[in-house]
């Protein structure tokens, strides 16, 4: 009898840690979701300490919507969106993330207008 109680033991064990494993996938896929909804979205993550390489041209984008997000204030954005450096431009199609521009080490953007815009008309021709 107590062999088996061990091996019941083990069983819920593992079990215990399938569910924690199974748990951390599911929150770990919520963590890209698009904070403008469904629909194409292009957000920039900038913080103000660097104010000065704000991404000024966002709003002239065609075809999307476009959002701030400064994280300096939301403090788990960062987290939430696996940004590493300021600017970051991200596109959404829906919740799924379908693009990532980043900042060079200067904490400038490279990726120009031209660039996001190809990307959104790519994006939008594939849903056809």
């Amino acid at each position: 009898m107590l062999k088996e109680e061990k091996s019941i033991n083990i069983e819920i064990n593992n079990m215990k840690k399938l569910l924690i494993v199974l748990f951390m996938i599911l929150a770990s896929s919520a963590n890209g979701q698009s904070p403008c909804g469904d629909g194409l979205c292009v957000v920039q993550f900038n913080a103000g300490f660097n104010e000065a390489n704000k991404v000024k041209w966002l709003g002239e984008l065609n075809d999307c919507e476009t959002k701030f997000i400064d994280i300096q204030k939301d403090t788990k954005a960062s987290g939430k969106y696996k940004i590493v450096v300021v600017p970051t431009i991200l596109i959404f199609n829906g919740e799924e993330e379908v693009g990532r521009f980043q900042a060079n080490i200067m904490m400038k953007m490279e990726a120009t207008k031209d660039e996001v815009q190809e990307k959104i008309d790519e994006i939008i021709m594939e849903d056809f």
